[in-house]
């Protein structure tokens, strides 16, 4: 049973109101991520503590970096469940996380910051590890 809407609205907003693409669907989600050529990131985004004050404040820092993915997108894992398995699809090989920030290169996956990478780290630290991603990844 997804999570009440109006629980996530806030939680959304935090990185929609950044320009983050919000994928609610499947379909969304496979016409953004197997059609979009260059880099994207993928936010998986959660109710938890740690995507609160830890993996959204990390995210909105390393959006301040001058190197960026050419896209950032994001799905809410416990509330868009189809969206969310479908954007985990294309994370091969790596066990799900919530929170959980992907970066794909043409498609395929090239970085993976699971909870367990995000829950000992402060923003900051997180914003570290996504920088260094954009700086070897995107061009």
């Amino acid at each position: 049973m997804p999570y009440d809407e109006t629980l996530v609205a806030p939680m959304r907003r935090e990185l929609t109101s950044l320009g983050v693409k919000e994928l609610k669907t499947a379909a969304e989600v496979d016409q953004q991520l197997a059609s979009t050529p260059g880099t994207t990131m993928v936010v998986v985004n959660s109710v938890c503590g740690c995507a609160a004050g830890k993996a959204r404040p990390g995210v909105s820092l390393a959006l301040k970096h001058p190197v960026l993915p050419d896209s950032t997108v994001t799905v809410f894992a416990g509330q868009d469940l189809e969206a969310t398995a479908k954007a985990r699809s294309y994370f091969s090989g790596m066990p799900p996380s919530s929170p959980q920030i992907a970066l794909l290169k043409d498609g395929e996956l090239v970085f993976m910051m699971h909870r367990h990478d995000i829950e000992g780290r402060e923003a900051k630290q997180i914003a570290d590890v996504l920088t260094a991603a954009f700086d070897q990844h995107c061009s």
